[in-house]
């Protein structure tokens, strides 16, 4: 079925990434994964070429236009680039409804145009290493102190924990409150007892820094709090936490359908028994199976896409995107893999760093098991 999710501008702006992913990232992926990072030289870049910070108002240095549609040509290209280690996604997909929807004017004028530039690298710091998907188990403080909050704490899994300027910590300021004492505060590079610890040693998107992240005694200025008022961390990260899984369930769809195009080509051109692999039955049916449900997972993301843009995208609907379509992300590179054979396990073949890659979809953002747990409690049982 034909794809009409996109109008002439997308095309036109697909042509603008696809371009610098050939120029910037492509040919330079395989030393940054030796390296463990992306250099900061790309981000600044991709920043010249307008790829950041699509709803920040113009007087930012944005395009003002909120649509979710440019951030998924990103994403997709990114992928079908094999360039796992731009954290684009988290900056463009996760931090930018925090820094455009929750800053107030001076915070904007101090933040926005580096964000659009590419100047300043966003993280956000949730997981801690005893709360992963339990954000109300997180023990990072802030206590206020005057016009300032004293942050004690540690995170880990932060995508862009080296190379971040601002990070978006999530912290208790009222520890008695539960969910409700939860704020979001601003920690920037620089900012004495901000400490970053290893870059962590991963089984896959090796070019991508994830990083550990101390705060001892870091005096944070009331100034860098997200929003008014304390206590109202929870419900804004709650709020986000559909378009962050939609980005991740675009990137699910967009994997599976650049692996499956790879292997229907290699699957026409290897030969066993005096034919090709892909004159089999078994192979048919395989191919056949995978091109259907990753077809049908395509359209139900567009519709995903169409939806947050409308305003009507609910938490729901983004965790059955979300654990669905990584799953199945999941199922077709490893079947994908098998009709590679040996070829399959040598990291020569996309298939190999793809399989390696695709296996944390499942995890960050909300596992499969919290995403069904949200879908579950929506019968109201």
């Amino acid at each position: 079925m034909q794809r009409d999710l996109f109008e002439e501008e997308h095309l036109l702006f697909r042509e603008t990434v696809r371009e610098f992913m050939a120029r910037e990232v492509v040919p330079h992926h395989e030393q940054w994964e030796k390296d463990g990072i992306v250099p900061r030289e790309v981000w600044k870049k991709a920043g010249e070429l307008g790829m950041f910070g699509f709803a920040v108002p113009e007087e930012y240095g944005g395009a003002g236009i909120k649509d979710f549609r440019y951030n998924a040509v990103i994403v997709e290209e990114i992928i079908r680039g094999g360039a796992s280690g731009l954290g684009f996604s988290l900056h463009n997909d996760v931090m930018a409804p925090y820094v455009v929807d929750l800053t107030d004017d001076e915070q904007k004028q101090r933040w926005l145009p580096g964000f659009v530039s590419g100047e300043l690298i966003t993280a956000i710091a949730m997981s801690e290493p005893g709360a992963g998907s339990d954000l109300q188990g997180i023990r990072t403080t802030a206590l206020r102190a005057g016009d300032h909050y004293l942050v004690n704490g540690q995170k880990t899994f932060i995508t862009n924990g080296i190379n971040a300027d601002l990070v978006v910590v999530v912290a208790k300021t009222d520890p008695e409150a539960g969910a409700r004492g939860t704020t979001l505060l601003v920690v920037e590079r620089g900012m004495e007892g901000f400490g970053r610890g290893r870059n962590l040693a991963k089984i896959g998107m090796k070019a991508q820094d994830t990083a550990e992240l101390f705060f001892e005694n870091v005096r944070v200025p009331v100034a860098n709090r997200l929003g008014p008022n304390d206590g109202e961390g929870f419900v804004q990260l709650m709020n986000n936490l559909p378009q962050e899984r939609l980005s991740i369930a675009v990137a699910a769809v967009a994997a599976a359908e650049a692996v499956l195009e790879q292997t229907i080509e290699y699957c026409k051109t290897r030969q066993a028994f005096g034919r090709s692999i892909g004159s089999f039955q078994n192979t048919r049916f395989v191919l056949a199976e995978l091109a259907t449900e990753t077809e049908i997972a395509r359209h139900y993301v567009d519709k995903c896409i169409l939806a947050l843009n409308a305003g009507g995208l609910t938490v729901v609907d983004a965790a059955k995107a979300k654990w669905w379509t990584t799953e199945l992300q999941n199922k077709v590179i490893d079947r994908c893999l098998q009709l590679h054979g040996g070829y399959g396990y040598m990291m020569e073949y996309p298939v190999a760093k793809a399989w390696i890659d695709s296996r944390v979809q499942t995890i960050y953002g909300g596992t499969t098991e919290i995403m069904k747990e949200i879908i579950g409690r929506s019968f109201g049982f």
